[in-house]
């Protein structure tokens, strides 16, 4: 059995405040692209995780694809191979859309929605997204979802992904959590794609470019190739332009770039 579990991005990423147990409320918008990552899965005696393409620091062990099967059912075993495609630490959110999409593939009417939905929180919170993988206006801590009238299957993305990255944990602990000043699904769905820089951004920016010089610079690029919105995703570290089309463009080989599209 094959799995192919697929990335987001991010639009419009704002930090709103920390809450009592060290999280973050925030206010964003998830749009699933078309990047994937492949799993196969075989019954097993014994549960174990193998992985090729990019190469996935740590130990296997405390992958949250193990995070998932144990959480549904500890019994439960299988061999698992994971062929990574979707870039480690990119704000991208593969490690989530793994788990989620092998929880989904696990739970043959076992569970109910609302009891499926708690077991992803518990693996991770952007989890719960992609359960329905469609775009969503994202509040809270990343739990709590809205549907969203925005309307981008038409759009395609040039994703680069810098050298180097920033983990989600520095990156929130060099937030200054503040309330935006527009309302992220409102701009969304009443302003023009064209008018998106003018209002949405993304929190992480600041500290992100203070740490990555190449990050502005990336941001800068991708605008002058003609993108008509250009932002970090999650915490970091890729940026993404969206772009009417990018079959004639051509990307600096000196840049890791990625060419996909949005299928919200």
């Amino acid at each position: 059995m094959f799995i192919y579990p697929n990335a987001k991005i991010n639009i419009g990423l704002n930090v709103i405040s920390k809450t009592s147990d060290g999280y973050h409320n925030i206010e964003s918008c998830f749009c699933p692209i078309d990047l994937h990552d492949i799993i196969e899965l075989k019954i097993s005696n014994k549960t174990s995780l193998s992985t090729s393409g990019i190469t996935i620091p740590g130990n296997s062990k405390n992958n949250l694809i193990i995070k998932s099967i144990k959480l549904f059912n500890p019994k439960l075993n299988y061999k698992i191979h994971l062929h990574k495609n979707i870039p480690i630490g990119s704000g991208l959110g593969g490690g989530s859309s793994n788990a989620t999409f092998l929880l989904k593939h696990l739970n043959n009417n076992e569970y109910s929605n609302d009891e499926i939905i708690n077991i992803s929180k518990k693996i991770g919170s952007d989890c719960p997204f992609f359960l329905e993988n469609k775009s969503k206006y994202i509040t809270g801590k990343g739990e709590k979802m809205e549907n969203i009238k925005i309307d981008l299957n038409d759009k395609k993305l040039i994703i680069i992904i810098p050298k180097k990255s920033i983990s989600t944990i520095e990156a929130y602990d060099n937030i200054k959590p503040k309330k935006s000043h527009f309302k992220l699904k409102e701009i969304l769905e009443n302003e023009s794609l064209e008018n998106w820089k003018n209002y949405i951004k993304n929190d992480f920016e600041t500290y992100t470019f203070s740490k990555i010089n190449e990050l502005k610079k990336i941001k800068n690029y991708l605008y002058d190739l003609g993108a008509t919105f250009v932002s970090l995703t999650g915490s970091g570290s890729a940026i993404y332009g969206i772009f009417n089309n990018t079959e004639n463009i051509k990307i600096n080989n000196k840049y890791r770039s990625i060419k996909s599209k949005i299928v919200s």
